[in-house]
């Protein structure tokens, strides 16, 4: 083993440590890795920014553009509509609604597809009375899903067919990808929505027992003649289903055991309950809003989720000057860190947590629209929103000048994006600053990287190693064992990042059999986006998560029997089609 190899190595291993561990921002992680690989002299100083220019980074900001402009259309809130009349049992409602969300996925990242499809799963879970957690978790598997049958559905998809074009030249079409991956869209959509009824019941009927509501942490001031008044902090829990953080007194903490510090009017108390009991306690007056004037009756109440590329994403509440300069209130928080510490105002957002808005209704929606926040309410859209179909079709005549290979996907999606821009349906200065720019950084970031363990050799060292344990040199054998290191590095980083990483070995395993490159590729690809074992995988699962208020151990009930079956089927389709 070189130092080269040793070092990227090691290098690798840090990185994947340090995404996994989600203390660091991702870009951060990726620029420190990147300039580090060019001090151990992995890569020439011309190929430290090289990934920038990457026909894949270029691709997957002009898709980001224009999954901006096809999400405000709501062209699919029809559907809403039509489900609503038709009288299909919920798996018939969560199979279609689910197959509408892998549809559109083949043509945009994942993460659009599930924005474009969430409010409509939430409006028909409103309207039909289907719980949300029915819809919400198979929409986001069936957006990974979707990504798998065509070169622009995921950034995976867009790596490996670099990876191929720099070994070979040629890279693979557009719709190479669903000779596997339209099939194992079809029976992991088919198996959600047989398994999703079944693991997550909820009644119609309104006297049996509601699905568990979603954890909330909030301040409220405890009024005069409250029940909670004279309580002990450790008496919270067992009498009113509430778990303290902190008591504050005056601004100041209450210290002490909690079963000695006792509840007194005018306390303000810092707790966690479901959200459902909060709403109890304050109609009841045992509880009432942190601070005076709140909760008026021409207030508005709306649950928004934190988005991917959404500016609040680090942010502190009580730096939240886009809802305090419009007079709205962040009155409660479902959070994915189990860490609370400090009052409700030192709490800091992540990807997936649901913040509970009050205020004007439009204040709270202008507010939403420019931090990039998804807000869960989701109202009619007005009717000449609903009928705007021109940006669907400037995007299907790219679409198709790339399927009859007239263009590269990257010069049609240029195309797209001039076209919308012309007609005025994108601002691309304003639509450039709301891209989810550490995706973008991370992935320009990582290419370098990617390509130094094909050029030190290192992908054909670990080719070598784990030949001696597994007969790579067998096609069966080699898939199997690629596709198997994809899925179990996926739940735990990014999937353009175990692309960019697997590429390599799978070129060298493809060399060591002397099998067609493409098969060892594909598996690459497919095994990079079916992650749903975890809620921390892809942010995909994490906003389902907080939206749809599952525990870890749902996204491992229902995402086991489907990632089972995706491999297997995965790993038949590849080697029937491709060797």
């Amino acid at each position: 083993m070189t130092f080269e190899q040793a070092s990227l190595l090691i290098l690798l291993v840090a990185m994947l440590a340090l995404f996994l561990m989600d203390r660091f921002r991702i870009e951060v992680v990726a620029i420190a890795g990147l300039l580090a690989g060019y001090a151990l002299g992995l890569y020439p100083v011309d190929q430290v920014f090289a990934g920038a220019a990457s026909p894949v980074v270029i691709t997957v900001v002009e898709i980001l553009l224009v999954v901006q402009v096809l999400a405000r259309t709501r062209l699919f809130d029809r559907l809403s509509g039509i489900l609503a009349k038709a009288r299909l049992s919920n798996s018939g409602i969560i199979a279609i609604l689910s197959a509408a969300t892998g549809f559109i996925s083949i043509f945009m990242n994942n993460i659009g597809a599930f924005s474009i499809a969430l409010p409509v799963a939430l409006r028909v879970s409103a309207i039909v009375g289907i719980p949300k957690r029915q819809l919400v978790m198979p929409i986001s598997f069936a957006a990974l899903l979707g990504g798998l049958v065509s070169l622009i559905g995921t950034p995976a998809n867009l790596i490996v067919s670099d990876a191929l074009s720099k070994a070979t030249g040629v890279g693979l079409p557009l719709f190479d990808f669903a000779y596997v991956g339209l099939p194992v869209a079809i029976a992991g959509i088919a198996l959600t929505a047989w398994l999703a009824p079944r693991l997550f019941p909820g009644s119609q009927d309104l006297t049996a027992a509601a699905p568990p509501g979603r954890r909330m942490v909030a301040e409220r001031r405890v009024p005069a003649n409250s029940p909670l008044i004279g309580t002990h902090l450790s008496e919270l829990p067992d009498r009113f289903s509430l778990r303290p953080y902190a008591l504050i007194r005056n601004d100041v903490f209450v210290f002490g055991a909690p079963g000695k510090s006792m509840v007194e009017a005018s306390d303000l108390l810092f707790a966690e309950a479901d959200d459902t009991l909060l709403d109890e306690l304050a109609a009841s007056g045992a509880l009432a809003a942190a601070h005076p004037g709140r909760w008026q009756t021409e207030t508005t109440r709306i649950e928004a989720v934190v988005m991917p590329e959404s500016t609040l994403v680090g942010s502190r509440l009580r730096s939240l000057d886009v809802f305090a300069s419009r007079d709205v209130s962040v009155t409660a928080l479902s959070m994915r860190s189990p860490r609370v510490e400090g009052r409700f105002h030192d709490l800091q957002l992540s990807i997936g947590d649901v913040v509970v808005l009050e205020g004007a209704r439009e204040a709270i929606m202008d507010a939403l629209d420019e931090c990039e926040c998804l807000p869960l309410a989701s109202p009619a859209a007005p009717s000449h929103a609903a009928g705007t179909w021109q940006p669907f079709a400037i995007f299907a005549c790219g679409i198709a000048a790339t399927a009859f290979g007239i263009v590269r996907p990257d010069i049609a999606l240029a195309g797209v994006v001039l076209a919308l821009a012309l007609f005025n349906y994108l601002n691309i200065r304003q639509a450039m600053a709301d891209l989810n720019w550490p995706i973008i950084i991370m992935l320009a970031a990582m290419i370098p990287i990617g390509s130094a363990v094909a050029t030190t050799g290192t992908g054909e060292m670990i080719a070598a190693t784990l030949s001696l344990v597994v007969p790579v040199d067998k096609p069966l054998a080699g898939l199997a064992l690629i596709l198997f290191l994809a899925m179990a590095l996926t739940p735990f980083v990014n999937n353009a990042t175990v692309a960019i990483i697997l590429s390599p070995i799978a070129m060298e395993f493809a060399s060591v059999g002397h099998h067609a490159p493409e098969a060892y590729l594909i598996a690459v690809a497919a095994g990079a986006s079916l992650d749903f074992l975890t809620p921390f995988g892809h942010h995909n699962n994490t906003l389902a998560m907080g939206i749809g208020s599952y525990r870890f151990a749902d996204f491992l009930k229902a995402g086991a029997p489907v990632a089972l079956a995706s491999y297997i089927l995965s790993l038949l389709l590849i080697y029937v089609v491709w060797l």
